[in-house]
């Protein structure tokens, strides 16, 4: 994508909206996280059937109130210059962490200007006080990863602080999964995954993989900071989609973030996205200050070991002794625990130290055989009512408030004695 950066942002804007086919699906969470809506039939893919994904629900939270108390964090003046030379007006107090906290990669002189407004102040006491263990754990998580993240994102000259964004995406969970079935660390939608080169199949989902699919959110930043030309538009656009922050820009002739914040053309989700970043941003690079134990973590490092036929996780680790749940964290990209039926090699991840091991079992570990794809076909349109295909994540309870039904009509008309649905299953929704 040829670089903007010098050309105005009006002109970018007038010369993209004629030209550019823009892409449809956005890679960013909390935009996706909208009510569902009734439909007559709900399709879902193999997702649903993948029981290893955690549902994003599990992970993030709703967003803090939007009044906050006076702040009583102190004002430091930071450079309102964004990289590439496009100034953002920020508005209210900006802070600037200290160099002996935030200390940015040498081989990258591209930072990101946080600002301390009402709305991050907010945020950083949100996830200081009311969701305080669940922060300290995506930091933990993030820690495992963040050496590797800091080293992709230098080569594509982002700024180190966007190795944040994935604290308010997922929290660092690979098996993170939204319920507009965005996946992974950096919640990938499917089209935009593939898009970016991330394999995604029955067996294998690459938006998972901690290195695949960071290098893959790294192309598609750097393509959104070439289009918008500032990070705060960058990042709302990953959010949304850069057709709606394109259209947000175009309709209220705006110029920053900040401008399309104050309206009613973006979601509060983007609006809030944002400075959710920089609060979570302000406590990373400072989490000593705000109380959160940083216990050290083993980096993701391993081994690759060539495969050439399927075998699942429990056989390997009967056949060689390497626990289970190593295998599983080590490759959360392949879906059903075992490598897939391809035919050229597939290099699985194992711990450093244990290939050698492994390499002389192989020949020990039996062939799995995937159970047949499922190819059930969609029921067809009740008279009185339609039907609902059970998502990851779903309750009886959760459904019975979506679709506005009580729940002993609900379990009266599937004939349900107990509460228990399983993703894949259909449920009969009474007008």
């Amino acid at each position: 994508m040829p670089h903007f950066q010098h050309v105005p942002l009006s002109a970018r804007l007038t010369l993209v909206w004629f030209g550019l086919a823009l892409l449809a699906c956005p890679a960013g969470s909390f935009a996706q996280m909208a009510p569902d809506q009734p439909a007559a039939v709900d399709t879902q893919d193999d997702d649903d059937l993948d029981t290893n994904l955690v549902p994003l629900d599990a992970e993030l939270t709703v967003d803090p109130p939007d009044t906050a108390p006076p702040s009583t964090a102190g004002e430091i003046t930071v450079p309102r210059t964004e990289p590439g030379g496009v100034s953002e007006q920020a508005p209210e107090k900006l802070v600037h962490v200290p160099d002996s906290v935030h200390a940015p990669l040498s081989h990258t002189a591209t930072s990101i200007t946080l600002v301390m407004d009402p709305s991050v102040e907010n945020h950083i006491r949100f996830f200081n006080t009311s969701i305080h263990d669940r922060f300290e754990q995506w930091l933990t998580r993030l820690n495992r990863y963040r050496t590797m993240v800091e080293s992709i994102f230098a080569e594509f000259n982002l700024p180190g602080e966007l190795v944040f964004l994935s604290l308010v995406e997922s929290g660092f969970n690979p098996y993170a999964y939204s319920r507009a079935k965005a996946t992974g660390p950096w919640q990938f939608m499917k089209g935009t995954g593939k898009l970016y080169g991330l394999r995604i199949d029955h067996y294998v989902d690459e938006r998972r993989d901690p290195i695949k699919s960071t290098v893959a959110a790294a192309r598609y930043l750097r393509d959104l900071y070439d289009l918008f030309g500032t990070w705060p538009l960058a990042m709302a656009a990953y959010n949304a989609g850069e057709g709606k922050v394109m259209r947000a820009l175009h309709k209220a002739q705006a110029e920053t973030f900040w401008d399309i914040s104050k309206t009613k053309l973006i979601r509060r989700e983007t609006k809030q996205y944002v400075p959710r970043f920089m609060a979570a941003t302000v406590i990373a690079q400072n989490p000593d200050h705000y109380g959160f134990s940083q216990e050290p973590v083993a980096p993701h490092e391993f081994e690759e070991v060539a495969v050439t036929r399927p075998l699942h996780f429990k056989s390997i680790s009967a056949a060689s002794g390497i626990p289970y749940e190593d295998l599983r964290l080590l490759n959360p990209e392949l879906r059903r625990d075992a490598t897939p039926p391809d035919d050229m090699p597939y290099f699985l991840k194992v711990p450093v130290g244990s290939s050698d091991k492994i390499v002389q079992v192989l020949d020990k570990v039996p062939t799995y055989k995937f159970p047949p794809q499922s190819n059930k076909p969609e029921p067809v349109k009740a008279e009185n009512g339609h039907w609902y295909r059970v998502r990851v994540g779903d309750t009886l309870e959760k459904v019975s408030k979506r679709f506005r039904i009580p729940l002993k009509t609900l379990k009266t008309r599937n004939n349900l004695s107990s509460p228990v649905i399983k993703p894949g299953d259909f449920l009969l929704i009474a007008h």
